[in-house]
């Protein structure tokens, strides 16, 4: 862990604290009228961090959040709450981390690096996908282009406005919500919506 790194998680709280004063951090966006996708979720695929392909398919039946994520920012911290999300929902919560460099630089690793970082100083077990680009103007992954696009998620136009936005998608492949950067994977908004 570099001392940016290091300085970065000792004050993760500090972050958390004064972090309700940006309101595109703290915005939960939610389905409210229950809009059904256009285009099937199982249909999606992933390259993972390993170079595995993951076929979304085979996450039929059970709740997905999606996280775009970063080593260097100030929501770091953030990966030890979704491995304890993880931990506490992993029969029924698949949490998928796409570690990105769209933010000021904070994800300049490879694909190792990342991995062995995220499981050597947070203990990550969830999965992890290859780095890419969560915005629409730098290529971005077809995930989030499903995420982003209400023409093929039913309601959400959304994109990630920093690293750590959160996805929830539901167990029948319905996107749920949008959760800024701030809301914690522990909040309860995210909790009721598992339950």
């Amino acid at each position: 862990m570099t001392f940016r790194q290091y300085l970065l998680k000792a004050v993760y709280p500090i972050i958390m604290f004064f972090s309700g004063r940006n309101v595109a951090h703290d915005t939960i966006i939610l389905n409210e009228t229950n809009a059904i996708p256009a285009v099937s979720f199982y249909d999606l695929k992933a390259i993972a961090i390993n170079g595995d392909t993951i076929d979304f398919n085979q996450f039929k039946n059970k709740n997905v959040l999606i996280v775009n994520t970063a080593s260097d920012c100030g929501y770091t911290a953030q990966y030890q709450q979704l491995e304890k999300l993880y931990q506490l929902k992993k029969d029924s919560l698949v949490i998928i981390g796409f570690p990105s460099n769209d933010f000021k630089e904070q994800e300049k690793a490879d694909n190792k690096s990342i991995e062995n970082f995220c499981k050597k100083f947070y203990g990550v077990t969830f999965l992890l996908i290859e780095k890419s680009s969560v915005l629409k103007r730098n290529q971005q992954h077809p995930v989030f282009q499903w995420l982003s696009n209400s023409e093929k998620n039913g309601w959400c136009n959304t994109e990630p406005t920093w690293n750590f936005c959160k996805f929830l998608i539901n167990k029948n492949g319905v996107l749920m919500g949008f959760y800024g950067s701030s809301i914690s994977p522990l909040d309860a908004t995210i909790s009721k919506s598992l339950d």
